[in-house]
């Protein structure tokens, strides 16, 4: 099985609209969003006092949103060996925390993975079920 590349930006984009019923949208302060259903599931986030750079500590300004199915998927990415992170701003919410900068450490197939997942945890059950059968998953 071949290798997946490393994830740029641009598959962001290519893969959320990519699934059924989404919108691309102005999110925080006109940075990309993207919808299922006028339901949030991935977007740029601007830079806020609860993500500072641990060096500078100067606000994050490449900071990417994904929604996650639920706790345990949250705390598992988290935790995890991966690039991903949260703040205090997002307890008790489903969502996780990426730098743009930390992109390459993901593969595509993994990016298509988290966004597949977000998007689904949004989008309604028909439409997923209907996606999913249309994949043979």
């Amino acid at each position: 099985m071949a290798r997946s590349r490393k994830a740029r930006e641009s598959d962001i984009e290519d893969v959320a609209m990519a699934l059924p019923r989404v919108e691309k949208v102005p999110g925080w302060g006109g940075l990309p969003s993207y919808r299922v259903s006028k339901k949030f599931f991935v977007g740029y986030r601007t830079p806020r006092p609860d993500a500072l750079d641990a060096e500078t500590g100067e606000r994050l300004t490449d900071v990417l949103v994904f929604r996650v199915p639920d706790e345990g998927d949250k705390l598992a990415l988290v935790q995890g060996d991966g690039p991903w992170f949260t703040t205090d701003h997002f307890n008790g919410y489903n969502a996780v925390l990426l730098r743009l900068a930390h992109l390459g450490q993901l593969t595509r197939d993994e990016l298509a993975e988290i966004i597949e997942d977000a998007w689904r945890s949004q989008a309604p059950k028909t439409v997923v079920k209907k996606w999913e059968a249309e994949r043979g998953d």
